[in-house]
């Protein structure tokens, strides 16, 4: 039995107010992002839509989490950013209500996300917009991404794609089913 910790057991609250528990993204690879519509580094909203579409077939999703923690960089609230990411940016991944990514305040998650004694695996908080934590089927944290690392990168993607080819939940691919991807 697994006995490293999962975002699985958080529950979170889409734009339109209703409860959703990260459960629900069993047996998928997530990378989870703090977003925030007024940031230099808002145009990666695109290359997350562009990630999610690219691998969304194989089992990946992306998690939008926008947060006015860094500049105070997110003015707007609930459907006003639903219609910011889908009219500037065309995102169709699941965006949640405004949270705090940091500090005392943070929302569960972000704590969970941020603090290895509590995932088991990663030390390593938002340090602005866009911090991007990688899950892996199992729900697990595995990795993260500062916000200067685009999402279109090629670090980003080979890590996602070295997830996405583990064929069973908990088991790595056999080395013959694995891409042949340099580090």
């Amino acid at each position: 039995m697994n006995s490293t910790p999962t975002i699985y057991p958080f529950k979170v609250k889409l734009l339109n107010g209703k409860e959703k528990t990260l459960s629900d993204y069993k047996g998928k690879v997530l990378l989870v992002v703090n977003t925030a519509s007024g940031c230099g580094f808002t145009p990666q909203l695109q290359e997350l839509q562009d990630l999610r579409t690219e691998y969304a077939e194989q089992g990946f999703e992306v998690l939008g989490f926008p947060s006015n923690d860094f500049g105070r960089q997110e003015p707007l609230d609930g459907q006003a950013i639903n219609e910011f990411c889908e009219v500037n940016y065309g995102v169709k991944f699941p965006v949640f209500e405004k949270i705090m990514v940091r500090g005392a305040q943070a929302h569960p998650l972000y704590k969970f996300l941020s603090e290895k004694k509590l995932n088991g695996h990663v030390n390593s908080s938002p340090r602005w917009n866009f911090h991007k934590y990688l899950i892996n089927k199992n729900g697990e944290v595995v990795d993260y991404f500062y916000s200067f690392t685009k999402p279109s990168s090629s670090k980003v993607k080979k890590k996602i794609q070295r997830l996405l080819d583990e064929t069973n939940i908990g088991k790595p691919a056999k080395a013959s089913e694995k891409l042949n991807i340099e580090k």
